[in-house]
């Protein structure tokens, strides 16, 4: 990873994945991952060992492991105990959901320092975020990016927080992988299944959709819907209020799951600042496609029932099991409600029954 003195993203060499079990493994899986196939293993060995096709996206940034960045943060004098405090409170609240192991900390990239003029990070920078194959997040420090410690450490850290929690919940996912041609294939990921050939189980909403029957959307919204919750009891804990700036009041009602529709709606220009006018319109877009469509789809499907329906999408993303969830469904409004919502017409696969 990159060190102190470096150039930005030049050397992205990570701790190699230790062998884990027998048969062969060549590479350490997160928590609920399965391959099969020896070359398939070896390849994801050889991928999470370099990060640089993650970070080669960001040339004009700084990365370094979480752990570090928040000891250097430490060390200037910034409090990081409420992101510590934080992700203690998601490893807890995971662990009820069956997730045995969190995001490992040396997996984590933040990203700052950067040489680009103006450049602005957060949770909404672009391509940034879990990767399955390299097993790793990339994530930038919320705010003005030309300096190595947050401009505002407490909305930064909210932001690290709201990502990780976020992020430790694609890591724990259930994921499968079959070798195809010697290369690992992706055929399920928490309760969505593609097969070999690509075919996704579940299709893309219509553009502009309010509802969802996307299960990528439903997986997305459900890990951020819990990353916010955790967000916001942190941040009540610590009795921290939102800024009064529209960007920064913004950026907190994001990261704790209160924005309002009247703030989607909200068009926010920052004159001297191109990017953090774009980093708004990525907040309210992420929002409405997202964290919207999720919350309408729990309402829809799970009136009165929010709360539990949501916890049993958690579990069931954890742990892949599709039938038992949709067995919940079935029992409110009748057999085959799961298929019904999400599988594409003429999608079949021997075996999967849900």
């Amino acid at each position: 990873m990159v060190q102190p003195g470096h150039a930005p993203g030049r050397d992205t060499r990570v701790p190699r994945p230790t062998h884990q079990g027998g048969g062969g493994d060549l590479t350490e899986l997160s928590p609920n991952e399965s391959v099969t196939g020896v070359k398939a293993m070896a390849m994801l060995a050889a991928m999470r060992a370099d990060a640089s096709s993650l970070t080669g996206k960001h040339p004009a940034h700084v990365f370094r492991p979480l752990s570090e960045t928040l000891n250097r943060w430490t060390a200037h004098g910034i409090d990081t105990a409420l992101f510590y405090a934080g992700a203690e409170t998601a490893r807890r609240r995971y662990a009820g959901c069956g997730l045995t192991k969190m995001l490992p900390l040396d997996r984590v990239l933040i990203g700052c320092e950067s040489s680009r003029v103006g450049a602005f990070g957060g949770f909404h920078h672009s391509d940034q975020g879990y990767r399955h194959l390299q097993m790793m997040a990339v994530i930038t420090m919320y705010g003005p990016m030309e300096r190595r410690n947050p401009e505002r450490p407490a909305l930064a850290l909210l932001d690290l927080l709201r990502a990780y929690a976020h992020d430790c919940l694609h890591y724990g996912s259930r994921r499968r992988y079959v070798e195809v041609a010697g290369i690992p294939v992706r055929t399920q990921y928490g309760i969505n299944y593609r097969r070999a050939t690509g075919q996704s189980y579940s299709a893309a909403d219509q553009h502009g959709s309010r509802h969802t029957r996307n299960l990528g959307i439903v997986m997305e919204g459900a890990c951020d819907k819990e990353a916010r919750s955790i967000t916001r009891q942190t941040a009540e804990r610590f009795g921290l209020t939102e800024p009064s700036d529209i960007l920064g009041t913004l950026t907190f009602r994001d990261v704790t799951g209160t924005l309002t529709e009247e703030d989607t709606r909200r068009v926010v220009d920052v004159p001297e600042s191109e990017e953090q006018t774009l980093y708004a319109a990525a907040l309210s877009g992420y929002e409405e496609g997202v964290n919207r469509r999720y919350a309408h789809f729990l309402s829809e499907f799970a009136p009165g029932e929010e709360s539990e329906c949501h916890t049993r999408l958690l579990a069931a993303i954890i742990n892949g099991d599709a039938p038992e969830l949709g067995a919940w469904l079935d029992e409110r409004h009748g057999p085959g409600t799961f298929t019904g919502l999400f599988r594409t017409p003429g999608y079949f696969e021997p075996g999967l029954a849900v």
